[in-house]
C-alpha cells in the first residue's frame, strides 16, 4: 500500500469493469486517481463512489484513439501534480464472431482501442517519464494475449500486440528508470459480456456457456494486478486458469490448437446463428 500512496494515475477504461476496481483499488491506497473514459456518465457514478468515500479521484471523458486528447489528459495530469507515477491503459472492447463475417470496420475498431489505445497511452506517457526518471506503464492485454482464441479474432491480434509492445517496452524501459508491466485477466465478471459486438453469434447461448466457477470479480482482478504492480512482475496474469492454459500453450502450443478447433467446431454447433 505504500507504493502507491501520494501517487498520480491515470485509469483509462475506468467508467466500469477492471478499470473501475483498478480506481477504487487505487484510491484507497493513498493514490490520487484521474479517471478517463468515453462513457461519461457511467464514469461521473464511478468518481462518485470514491470521492464520497473520502478518497481522490475525478473524472475526464476521453476517447483512447484520439493521440492529441490522450497527450493533453498526460501533461495536463503532470503540470497540475507535478509527475506522472502510473498509467493504467487499460480500455479495451470485443467483436465476436468469426473472421468471415466480421467487416473491416470492425477490425479497425478493436485495433484503434485496444492496440492504438495502449500505443497513444505509451506515446504519451513514457517520454515523459523518461524525462522525470520514473513512472510504471500498465497496458491490460488478456489471457487472448497469450492463447489463440478463436471466434475473436481480431481482439486476440491486438492482444498479442499489447503483450509483444508491453514486453519490448520494458526491456528499453529498464534502465531509463520506467517499469512496464502487461496484465493478461482470465474470465472476469464484467459488463463487456452483456455489451459487446457479436457477430451470428447468440449472446444468450454464450452466456450459458461461461464457466462461473472460473470467474472472478473485477475487485479480485484489481487486487491480483496491483500485487503484481507492486513487485514490478514483467507479466501479470490473473485466475488460476488463465496461468495454468498460458502454461500449457508454452509447453505444447499443438495441444491448445488442437483444444481450441474443438472449441470452435463445438461453437459453431451451439452458438452460431445461420442466415
Amino acid at each position: 500500500m505504500k507504493k502507491f500512496k501520494d501517487s498520480v494515475a491515470i485509469v483509462t477504461g475506468a467508467a466500469s469493469g477492471i478499470g473501475r476496481a483498478l480506481a477504487q483499488a487505487l484510491a484507497r491506497r493513498g493514490a490520487f486517481v484521474i479517471m478517463a473514459d468515453i462513457q461519461t456518465e457511467l464514469l461521473e457514478d464511478a468518481v462518485l463512489s470514491i470521492t464520497q468515500a473520502g478518497h481522490k479521484a475525478e473524472a475526464v471523458t476521453l476517447d483512447v484513439t484520439d493521440f492529441q486528447a490522450v497527450k493533453g489528459l498526460v501533461e495536463n495530469t503532470a503540470s497540475r501534480h507535478g509527475r506522472l507515477d502510473y498509467i493504467f491503459n487499460n480500455a479495451g472492447i470485443v467483436v465476436g464472431g468469426e473472421v468471415r463475417d466480421v467487416s473491416i470496420d470492425d477490425w479497425r475498431d478493436v485495433l484503434d482501442v485496444n492496440l492504438f489505445g495502449v500505443v497513444n497511452g505509451v506515446a504519451a506517457a513514457y517520454p515523459l517519464m523518461v524525462e522525470q526518471g520514473h513512472g510504471h506503464i500498465i497496458n491490460t492485454a488478456s489471457i487472448a494475449g497469450l492463447i489463440p482464441f478463436p471466434v475473436q479474432v481480431s481482439y486476440v491480434a491486438s492482444k498479442y500486440g499489447v503483450v509483444g509492445l508491453s514486453n519490448a517496452l520494458r526491456v528499453e524501459g529498464a534502465d531509463l528508470g520506467v517499469n512496464v508491466s502487461v496484465v493478461c485477466p482470465g474470465l472476469i465478471r464484467t459488463p463487456i459480456f452483456y455489451t459487446c459486438k457479436l457477430i451470428k453469434i447468440d449472446r444468450e447461448k454464450m452466456l450459458k456457456s461461461l464457466p462461473e466457477r472460473f470467474i472472478i470479480t473485477p475487485e479480485e482482478c484489481a487486487s491480483v494486478i496491483l500485487r503484481g504492480v507492486e513487485r514490478n512482475r514483467a507479466v501479470i496474469v490473473v485466475t488460476g486458469v488463465a496461468k495454468v492454459f498460458s502454461w500449457l500453450h508454452r509447453i505444447n502450443p499443438g495441444w491448445i490448437l488442437r483444444m481450441m478447433g474443438r472449441k470452435i467446431r463445438k461453437a459453431r454447433k451451439e452458438m452460431r446463428i445461420e442466415d
